[in-house]
């Protein structure tokens, strides 16, 4: 049996909110406050926890709507699919039957509240007002949850009811509390204890405390002592021990390994009631390669034993691990899985994610703004544009993602639905025309016919496809207000060039002098157009210089000349694709109308 659903009324930031869990793993992703920890309280109160964790409705879970005024019930429905005759037997009070003729099991909680007292009952049924659970049928339901901000070491510490003697008391190996072989060793280990307190050394100790003890009693009732361990139950013997690894001190994420690691043991044995392991912030104390390892062997784990994970987590590299289909967004108040029935992506998209969304590219699904762009160019000069005129991708959490070509709708199909929801992300697509003009900068072919196809091609719903309007980014740079800073970019680099690029900051000087006569010259005897041409055809092009390379003195050069160049980056026609893509990925709308 497995969760199949959630549904939320009421609680929290939820004002009704559904969610489609898979069989396997699911991995909730989203920004700080994004309802992920939502979702996974709310299963807990459903369910309980196998480490009989003492969870119950608060005041602050009720639902606070715009107006400041708080419901006063909540509802929270789990439905389970997928049940097998020997689980099914747990539940014949409850259990239903859908139209397929296979079982299913719907538990809800319901929360009222009088001020601030809530009151809340837990009930199954196929109807509304279905019956409350049995204690029985509960503990088949209790889900294995691992905290936030767990320490794993105190938890696999010797102390009272300890979590260690907890999973290794509910094994089989541990059913025969009375006769189990551990039972016997500490019996042994307790009359060897008892002889070395009677003999040598130990007799010493033993002797002095008890001559004190001695003198400390009535004559009436002398007080005698000895040493033994103390209570010889398993459960005792188990709360005595420890796990570690190896000799040495290990830090946090081993410790946190090793804890993961043995709440697996609850669920690899051979158990009839649910499987299901909620875990917040699975990467904690974990460094991204261990992350990547980790989520690797729990998505095998998942498969292999029928265990259903419900994990939550900040981290791009185990979005980028995850196939798609198991990966849950929370975004803006709502959920969007990302499985294939949900969203446009075909399926061929699906195979070249998995092997093309590293983790670069799955910051976008943390992002309040994406930027798709062709390559390393765009990814270097579009933030230090945006900068520029006071707009900093990273103050505005947007994510560029350089798509290394033109794979645009292989991306950009993650933020389009086939179930009518809108993630009302903001998605640019920054892309080149591609078609080039003759030496004089005419076009035999007009550019306008390519941008408008490519503009239709690109832009569906939050997607918008900002083009350049001639050319090339590098083309239309040579065009542009900035033309002249350009050039001094790409002369430093083909000075540059068979030095891979560097240079002495004492030289920059001189080469922006011998640009600047260059580019003087060329104004004298050249339109604009020609000049352009040939910055990029001629130069750029014909001698192989980086794009790259270029772009990355450019943007200094920006940042240097900053003051002056800001209002050229404003108005110049030339860039005011650029402009507009960055207006639109920092506030959700196109000032410019996406011209």
């Amino acid at each position: 049996m497995y969760l199949e659903s959630l549904k939320l009324e009421n609680f929290r930031k939820y004002k009704n909110l559904k969610v489609n869990f898979t069989k396997g793993l699911n991995l909730l992703v989203g920004e700080n406050d994004s309802g992920k920890t939502a979702i996974v309280d709310a299963i807990k109160y459903v369910l309980g926890t196998q480490s009989y964790d003492f969870i119950r409705p608060q005041y602050e879970d009720f639902h606070l709507d715009n107006n400041g005024v708080r419901s006063t019930k909540f509802r929270i429905t789990c439905i389970f699919r997928d049940l097998k005759p020997q689980e099914a037997a747990h539940f014949l009070d409850w259990i239903g039957m859908d139209d397929n003729g296979e079982y299913y099991l719907k538990v809800w909680l319901e929360a009222n509240r009088n001020d601030n007292r809530v009151f809340y009952e837990i009930r199954a049924g196929i109807d509304d007002e279905g019956t409350q659970l049995s204690s029985m049928a509960k503990d088949y339901l209790r889900s294995v949850y691992l905290k936030p901000l767990r320490d794993a070491e105190n938890e696999l510490s010797p102390k009272k009811g300890s979590r260690l003697s907890q999973i290794l008391s509910s094994r089989d190996e541990f059913i025969d509390k009375e006769n189990h072989t551990l039972k016997k060793i500490f019996e042994e280990a307790n009359i060897k204890i008892k002889e070395y307190f009677k003999e040598k050394e130990g007799k010493i100790i033993s002797d002095d405390i008890n001559k004190y003890l001695s003198d400390f009693s009535l004559n009436t009732n002398r007080l005698n002592s000895e040493f033994q361990v103390s209570e010889s139950s398993l459960k005792s013997i188990l709360e005595k021990l420890s796990l570690k690894i190896g000799e040495s001190i290990p830090g946090l994420g081993s410790h946190n390994i090793l804890y993961i690691a043995v709440e697996m043991l609850l669920l690899k044995k051979d158990y009839t009631g649910l499987k299901l392991v909620l875990v917040e912030e699975i990467e904690a104390h974990i460094h991204p390669q261990l992350q990547m390892k980790l989520i690797k062997e729990i998505q095998k784990i998942a498969k292999d034993y029928e265990i259903q994970f419900i994990l939550t987590s900040h981290s791009p590299n185990l979005a980028s691990k995850v196939e798609l289909e198991n990966l849950i967004l929370c975004k803006n108040n709502d959920v969007f899985p990302m499985g294939s029935k949900y969203t446009q992506l075909l399926e061929g998209d699906y195979k070249f994610l998995e092997r093309f969304l590293d983790v670069t590219k799955a910051n976008l699904f943390f992002a309040n703004g994406v930027m798709l762009v062709e390559g390393n160019s765009e990814n270097i000069l579009i933030p230090t544009l945006a900068s520029l005129i006071g707009r900093d991708l990273t103050d505005y959490g947007v994510s560029i993602v350089n798509v290394g070509g033109v794979a645009f709708l292989r991306y950009s199909r993650i933020f389009l639905r086939n179930d009518d929801k809108n993630i009302d992300i903001p998605v640019a697509v920054v892309t080149d025309v591609d078609v080039k003009p003759d030496e004089d900068g005419n076009y035999k072919n007009k550019s306008e016919k390519k941008i408008e196809k490519k503009r239709k091609k690109y832009s569906k719903d939050n997607v918008k496809a900002f083009i350049t309007p001639y050319w090339t980014l590098e083309y239309t740079l040579a065009l542009s207000g900035l033309s002249e800073i350009f050039y001094q970019a790409v002369y430093i680099c083909d000075k540059t060039r068979n030095d891979d690029y560097k240079y002495d900051e004492s030289d920059i000087k001189e080469y922006i002098k011998q640009a600047n006569e260059i580019y003087k010259k060329w104004k004298e005897e050249k339109t604009n157009k020609e000049i352009a041409y040939e910055i990029y055809k001629k130069t750029i092009i014909s001698k192989r210089i980086s794009k790259v390379a270029v772009a990355q003195v450019f943007a200094k050069l920006l940042i240097d000349n900053s003051e002056s160049v800001k209002d050229i980056i404003l108005k110049d026609e030339y860039l005011i694709y650029l402009i507009d893509a960055i207006k639109y990925v920092t506030s959700g709308s196109n000032d410019s109308n996406n011209r």
